[in-house]
């Protein structure tokens, strides 16, 4: 067995697909390469792995050389279009993002301020820490941002920070490197820096330097030590051999590190359209952001992130307003100039049809007068009771009455309603009197009391996924500040093995049983406004503390951090 084993060692266990990458060949693919299905959708692809095929791929000569392309979507594009056309739509003003200035102040002041929720590439936590750190003024520092903030050349933060707040203190080893290194503060960041020392102080082609960028950054040893001796044999016919070495070892640290300037520059700059947008457009920006997120994969996440963008809205004074049957579209849009209101397709069960329905009836007779107006001029067997109740529960109804009148109220309403449209469908509507028709459709119904502010919360949360105008979090607010020592978006890996105390709401719940006796843990999802944190709650404590570890329920966490990928163990919860 252990001999077959040592020939099984190694060998790829399954075929992964590329997520974006494409080859393309001037001849049918079969001409150069081997096709197969794959199993899951039956895509076609190749058999030989990206290295084999790539024209660039250093593998001993072994890659084929055929052109693979990777082609990424970003639904950041999508938003910065909509912003465009929301733009155009409120002001007239026709932009054209490839031409707007790169030296916009307030562009790089939104950055530095670390409010780049909604900005392509700078609004995690970590990013929005380093923009505030760095306090970028001019695009380079934005390319650079997105080439550093990746595991591994996070090292090399802290020396360009420094370089950044005081450029006379950068030394270069050699006075010909500041002309490729003066950017970046003396750190070579991008792969191209490697080639560029390479050509212009070595004087290596640069088909050359190229690939001695290839074999620096794959740290191949055998390639490694052939490009060594070229780098050194070259280097001295200019300068010294020390200063060879000294320069081979200072590309040699760093090359493994270097991102592709043109991938990092590309980033950036959608990274700034998308700063510029919100900073110049806010309004309009964040409607696009809204519409975004909305559409985005329904889960725990897209609540999440929904909330987040909401708590942005409300940060930068910008009004969200809620859903209301007679002003709501489809999506979200820009009312009043100045404010957002909320699409009738973030209500759940809530499809197409039924919004179809709604706007029809609306535009062919005006604003609805009252609910049992409603219900006589929409198509009730689009908008159903599941719809209507779901209406309701997000207070899109508001005008007509309060949520426990109008739920109490809609199963006699609609009886009444499907009466009168019977009568009239048989020209027998008012044959017995009863008054005219507006009189019969106007509401009289008994108002009664208001559901209680947690069942509304719950409503809200039940047919939207997050609160709109309230954060159940703010009658908390005094003992928040006096016992939260961090916002959930503030923690990071320095926090790790302290003890910190967080304050948030239980957005997310799952159950598991454990391998060993079969008793539960949890997995918990916890958000506020700047972000959300799973923690794991292991048996013991989940047996003591599950009655309160609910949906919607706001808690108190005392936390020591110990770090497993994203998640952290919760050693003790308290409830509020």
């Amino acid at each position: 067995m252990l001999e077959i084993a040592k020939k099984l060692e190694g060998l790829p266990r399954h075929a992964s697909t590329h997520a974006a990458g494409v080859v393309i060949t001037d001849k049918p693919l079969t001409n150069y390469v081997p096709l197969q299905r794959e199993n899951k959708e039956g895509r076609i692809v190749t058999q030989y792995d990206m290295y084999c095929l790539d024209l660039n791929a250093v593998s001993d000569n072994k890659a084929i050389g055929l052109l693979k392309v990777d082609f990424l979507g970003l639904r950041n594009l999508t938003i910065l279009e909509q912003t465009l056309q929301y733009v155009e739509n409120s002001s007239g003003i026709k932009i054209d993002i490839h031409q707007v200035p790169l030296d916009d102040e307030k562009s790089y002041k939104l950055i530095s301020s670390g409010n780049t929720i909604g900005v392509f590439q700078l609004e995690s936590s970590g990013m929005r820490r380093l923009a505030k750190d760095l306090e970028p003024n001019k695009f380079s520092d934005i390319i650079a941002m997105v080439a550093l903030f990746r595991p591994g050349p996070m090292e090399l933060i802290p020396s360009f920070l420094e370089g950044k707040k005081n450029p006379s203190k950068v030394r270069y080893l050699h006075k010909d490197l500041k002309k490729t290194l003066e950017e970046t503060y003396g750190v070579l960041v991008y792969q191209e820096q490697v080639m560029e020392i390479a050509h212009d102080l070595a004087g290596y082609t640069m088909s050359e330097a190229d690939n001695f960028r290839m074999a620096m950054g794959k740290k191949k040893k055998s390639l490694m030590k052939i490009e060594k001796e070229k780098f050194t044999r070259k280097f001295t016919e200019r300068y010294s051999k020390p200063l060879a070495e000294k320069i081979f070892n200072f590309i040699e640290k760093f090359a493994a590190y270097g991102f592709n300037k043109p991938h990092s520059a590309s980033y950036a700059l959608i990274a700034y359209w998308t700063a510029y947008m919100k900073a110049n457009y806010p309004v309009e920006f964040m409607t696009a952001l809204l519409t975004a997120e909305l559409q985005g994969v329904a889960g725990p996440m897209r609540e999440i992130k929904m909330a987040q963008t909401l708590e942005e809205c409300r940060k930068m004074e910008i009004k969200v307003l809620p859903p209301d049957i007679n002003k709501s579209d489809f999506n979200f849009k820009i009312e009043d100039g100045s404010s957002i209101r909320f699409g009738l397709s973030a209500i759940k069960n809530v499809g197409q049809a039924a919004i179809e329905s709604v706007i029809q009836a609306r535009e062919g007779g005006g604003s609805f007068k009252g609910f049992k107006e409603f219900l006589y001029r929409v198509e009730l067997r689009k908008v159903n009771k599941k719809t209507v109740e779901s209406l309701i529960k997000a207070d899109a109804f508001y005008q007509f009455g309060n949520r426990a009148t109008l739920l109490t109220s809609y199963p006699v309403l609609v009886k009444e309603v499907s009466d009168m449209k019977a009568a009239t469908e048989n020209g027998q509507f008012g044959l017995f009197g009863g008054g005219s028709k507006e009189e019969q459709l106007r509401d009289t119904f008994e108002k009664l009391t208001e559901f209680d502010e947690d069942l509304l919360f719950s409503m809200e949360k039940e047919v939207i996924g997050f609160l709109i105008n309230k954060n159940p979090l703010l009658k908390f607010k005094n003992l928040i500040a006096e016992r939260a020592t961090k916002l959930i978006g503030e923690v990071t890996n320095e926090d790790l093995n302290k003890a910190i105390i967080l304050v948030g709401i239980v957005s997310g719940k799952k159950l598991i049983k454990t391998k060993r006796d079969n008793s539960e843990m949890a997995f918990i999802t916890l958000f506020d406004e700047s972000g959300s944190i799973e923690c794991v709650v292991f048996p013991s404590l989940y047996k003591k503390f599950a009655p309160i570890l609910a949906i919607n329920q706001v808690l108190i966490l005392q936390l020591p951090l110990i770090f497993l990928m994203v998640s952290m163990y919760a050693y003790s919860l308290f409830v509020l």
